[in-house]
């Protein structure tokens, strides 16, 4: 994985390890919502002590919820502590992530109303097909309230954050590091006290909380050269630790009938996530086989792809999903009671008891 920026043919630089990074990321993203469709069968095979089957979906349930963890990490490694005006700045980054909302938005909530005017037995989004009922299912769509649109908060998350980076970015520009460790220190007091321990820390310190401190990390992460971040093991002791305390914690507090989930934002999260930014960062040095690190071979052109598609995957795929389990269903509800009218289960002919 390669530190070192490339060229593509349009001209731009791209690092390899931030591409493969968010192709990591948006893959995360799809396997997790994948996992909630089938949280009922991940919670069947909840025992003690754990079993294989049950670790292997809490995995995907409560380990691939780093996706987003990520996307947000580099949000803040790739626009921070870069000479740019807020107009520029805002006049790029806002239409790139809008656009393809409104779009996709707008496309899927036509198909699924379009499915169900078409198909009414196949799902039912709105009860009557009038102005004000599709209009509330379409703000519903882009507030992440409606069917197939749930993923569709990121948006107005990364909004938020595009408007404060401004902020941060003159910051930045004019600190040093250990700035940024301090900011970073408080940042993780508040992961531990209010999104692990749901305990209110004594100390109102709301604006060091959430998001805002993931953009931070992933600028830090980029541009420390402290020691101990330059190396491969504590990488690797940093997804152990963090993936271990979130599918340990999922399990002590999971049942037969509810699956945990640490919050997004509490500080194993941060840890998992860190280890992993800095792994990738780290091993972007090594010298990888040919079919690995050739510009253009198959592996490199499918992370680039990824990687440059993964906005518009992420705001297409969970309304592909849901769309697709609901024609799936249909279907094999429809051929199911096809079969049953044309062999009907007739009751067993009586047998008269004859005496010998």
């Amino acid at each position: 994985m390669s530190g070192v920026p490339t060229v593509t043919k349009s001209g731009k630089k791209r690092i390899f390890y931030f591409d493969a990074l968010r192709a990591l990321a948006i893959l995360a993203v799809i396997f997790f919502h994948s996992s909630k469709r089938i949280r009922a069968l991940i919670m069947s095979y909840y025992s003690s002590p754990p079993n294989l089957h049950w670790i292997f979906g809490d995995f995907t349930f409560a380990g691939l919820v780093i996706g987003v963890c990520l996307f947000i990490m580099l949000s803040g490694a790739l626009s921070l502590g870069r000479e740019w005006d807020i107009k520029t700045f805002l006049g790029k980054r806002i239409p790139r992530i809008t656009e393809p909302f409104v779009f996709w938005g707008l496309v899927f909530s036509f198909i699924i109303l379009f499915l169900q005017y078409q198909f009414p037995d196949l799902l039912h989004v709105v009860d009557t097909f009038d102005f004000n009922s599709i209009a509330n299912f379409i703000l519903g769509a882009f507030s992440a309230n409606s069917f197939g649109f749930g993923p569709y908060w990121f948006f107005w998350m990364i909004f938020g954050i595009y408007l404060i980076m401004p902020v941060l970015n003159k910051w930045l520009l004019h600190a040093d590091l250990k700035e940024a460790e301090y900011f970073l220190a408080i940042w993780l007091i508040s992961c531990l006290f209010d999104y692990t321990l749901m305990i209110e820390f004594p100390i109102k310190i709301t604006y060091f909380s959430g998001p805002i401190g993931m953009v931070v990390l992933g600028y830090y992460l980029r541009h420390t050269k402290r020691k101990i971040f330059s190396g491969r093991l504590f990488p690797i002791a940093c997804i152990i630790v963090g993936l271990s305390c979130l599918l340990i914690g999922s399990y002590i507090f999971s049942s037969s009938t509810f699956i945990f989930k640490f919050n997004l934002y509490s500080i194993f999260s941060a840890i998992y996530a860190s280890g992993i930014f800095l792994l990738f960062r780290n091993f972007s040095g090594i010298k990888l086989p040919t079919f690995m690190s050739n510009p253009n071979g198959i592996v490199r052109k499918s992370i680039y792809s990824l990687a440059k598609y993964s906005y518009g995957f992420y705001l297409i795929h969970q309304p592909v999903m849901d769309i697709f389990i609901k024609i799936l269903k249909y279907f094999l509800s429809t051929i199911f009671s096809a079969s049953a009218l044309k062999y009907p289960k007739y009751p067993p002919p009586l047998v008269q008891n004859t005496p010998f």
